[in-house]
């Protein structure tokens, strides 16, 4: 040992560091440059730099005077390297392990160690800490990088090992990750040490953020909000960065929102707005917010305003050289609150509000301007559509054709389905053989009948508002045709839409707003007995939907047939509510649009009526 410390020299360990302090004022002149290329190569050529220096120095044997430096250019070089490339690899993993066995190395503890992983390591180096007390500083650098590195990929069970081994606790009673971050408390860095791109507390201070950031979200996405409070604070008190902190700010809002607490939420809100350019979450999230409250206007004002922050580009800062907080968060949850999706997706959101919230002649612009800026990007024919969030682009024209219909833009609505039928045209003589492959699980397109029947369903709709009766029944009836045409065999076969429907639930209330549709032109005309089967029908076809029974009733009412509207009464009654309701909640929004039209409003005044006109014998 003492041959090994003799050859190395104080003067070469000298010039070493030297070299390392150098290459560290060079990745810090670089990240104050602002200039890009000149900021990039400065940080590349002291990466290289780090990475001679560390090649040079584990090119000898591993002696304990040279190690606390030698430790400290592995950590520079992890944390350089990490930063520029926004994520850690398996070679940093490598890098850590190389080190640790370097330090077991001075102990003559070499042969089967070297086989183990980094746990059994990382046991065996802070064992052996004890007799090397000039390591500890830098070991501590080491433990953050290693935590750093778990924490990103999601290891927290070893993470939790390693901190408890780190703290002395050895009954591994604490498994509560976030205070055995509290508990770690690295030693000071001495004045002559060897420069360091970011010292053990540094690093703790991130993982404690970055952490608690994490569980708060976790806990909030799996509907623990009052859980998830404790986490988020703690984030919020840390080193956390602006942006970060928006994110933080907003997601406590989030839960406030959720325990019941608006108020609470929307000074949250406010805070995160202030904090920063990246409105997207907390607006996202305001909408949210005044929904809940009833608020429609100042909803439908958010989304307004989020969908122009959604249009202005992102201005980001240049990362540091450094483990940053935002380095270890995770990649965005589609489940989280904080993701607020693209602005097409916004739009359809505020469009689509608009729409639920009887504004339509606001629904068919923002629809029209949604189709233009999805069409702008979009092939030109027409094709499946991508992953969620968003409704496929079908369902986009349909419900851009209700919102035109219910504006009394009956004429803008007929050219938009002309355009949807030109794009689905081709996959007409098809249909057949698209059920049975979708059946067979080989193909996705399962619900082109369903939108090139609604897309009949709403010309239909929209001529009858141009006062073209024939051309409305023959459009119903073109409907009907398709629907009975394309029926999937086996009940329980289910396909997604973004709204969640299963197809027979979307098949059956089509065929209900269809036949009613067409039942309801045929009484306009004085030809109650065609309407009468078309009810009757709809009663067969969608049992649950109580709009069916009520047309019925009526026109048996009309057609004086007493016994056969009784009848239907007593079964009327004895339906649940809810049902109706209940079944309508997982429709695609253009149908359950179009099933509030042809909804009676005065339905519950007629069945009242009917009741009082029973026999006493007969009433309730």
């Amino acid at each position: 040992m003492s041959r090994q410390t003799t050859s190395v020299g104080s003067s070469c360990l000298d010039l070493w560091r030297e070299k390392n302090d150098r290459l560290v004022r060079q990745a810090k002149v670089a990240q104050n440059s602002g200039l890009t290329l000149r900021r990039q190569q400065l940080a590349q050529d002291a990466l290289e730099g780090l990475r001679g220096l560390l090649h040079s120095l584990q090119g000898l044997p591993a002696a304990v005077p040279v190690l606390p430096l030698e430790l400290t250019v592995t950590c520079n070089f992890i944390i350089l390297r990490a930063s520029l490339a926004q994520g850690f690899t398996e070679d940093q993993a490598q890098d850590i392990q190389r080190s640790l066995e370097r330090v077991l190395e001075t102990q003559e503890q070499q042969g089967p160690r070297l086989e183990q992983g980094l746990r059994e390591l990382w046991d065996s180096v802070l064992r052996a800490s004890c007799l090397l007390p000039e390591l500890l500083s830098a070991l501590h650098r080491l433990v953050g990088l290693q935590a750093a590195l778990w924490l990103s990929a999601d290891r927290l069970g070893d993470l939790a090992l390693l901190l408890e081994t780190l703290n002395g606790s050895q009954s591994g009673a604490s498994k509560d990750l976030l205070l055995l971050l509290k508990t770690w408390s690295p030693p000071a860095e001495e004045l002559d040490a060897p420069l360091t791109l970011q010292d053990a507390q540094g690093l703790k201070d991130v993982l404690l953020t970055a952490f608690a950031y994490r569980q708060g979200l976790q806990e909030l996405i799996t509907g623990n909000p009052d859980k998830a409070l404790s986490s988020l604070h703690e984030a919020a008190s840390g080193l956390c960065p602006r942006p970060v902190l928006v994110q933080v700010y907003t997601a406590l809002g989030s839960c406030h929102r959720k325990m019941g607490n608006p108020q609470r939420a929307l000074l949250y809100l406010v805070a995160a707005l202030k904090e920063g350019s990246a409105w997207g979450p907390p607006l996202l999230e305001a909408s949210r917010l005044y929904q809940q409250l009833g608020d429609t206007t100042a909803e439908l004002e958010s989304l307004e305003l989020l969908v122009e922050a959604l249009n202005v580009p992102c201005s980001s800062k240049a990362p540091q050289f450094l483990i940053e907080v935002e380095l270890l968060l995770p990649p965005p949850d589609l489940a989280s609150p904080l993701h607020c999706g693209t602005q097409s997706q916004t739009k359809h959101i505020l469009a689509s509000r608009c729409l639920q919230t009887g504004r339509a002649g606001d629904a068919a612009e923002h629809y029209l301007d949604l189709l233009a800026l999805l069409l702008d990007s979009s092939e030109p024919r027409f094709s499946p559509p991508p992953s969620p969030p968003g409704p496929c682009m079908p369902e986009v024209f349909l419900e851009a054709a209700v919102a035109l219909i219910q504006a009394g833009r009956a004429q803008d609505a007929l050219t938009l389905c002309e355009e949807l039928l030109s794009r689905t045209s081709s996959l007409l003589p098809k249909m057949s053989r698209l059920w049975e492959d979708a059946r067979k699980g080989t193909k996705e397109l399962p619900y082109c009948p369903l939108w090139v029947s609604a897309t009949h369903l709403l010309q239909g709709q929209a001529w009858v508002q141009l006062g073209a009766q024939k051309v409305a029944i023959s459009e119903f009836s073109r409907c009907l045709e398709l629907l009975f045409r394309a029926t999937p065999e086996e009940k329980e076969q289910a396909f997604n839409c973004e709204q969640g429907c299963k197809s027979d639930a979307a098949l059956q209330q089509l065929r209900a707003a269809a036949l009613i549709s067409r039942g309801l032109e045929w009484v306009a005309s004085g030809q109650d007995t065609k309407a009468l089967q078309d009810f009757l029908l709809s009663v067969q076809m969608c049992p649950g939907n109580r709009d069916t029974y009520f047309h019925l009733l009526q026109t048996l009412k009309r057609l004086d047939r007493r016994d056969e509207a009784t009848a239907l009464w007593w079964r009327l009654e004895a339906q649940t509510k809810g049902s109706h309701e209940d079944a309508l909640w997982s429709l695609p929004l253009y149908l359950e649009s179009y099933l509030s039209w042809i909804r009676p409003s005065d339905r519950d005044a007629f069945l009242e009526e009917f009741r009082t006109s029973l026999p006493k014998s007969c009433d309730l």
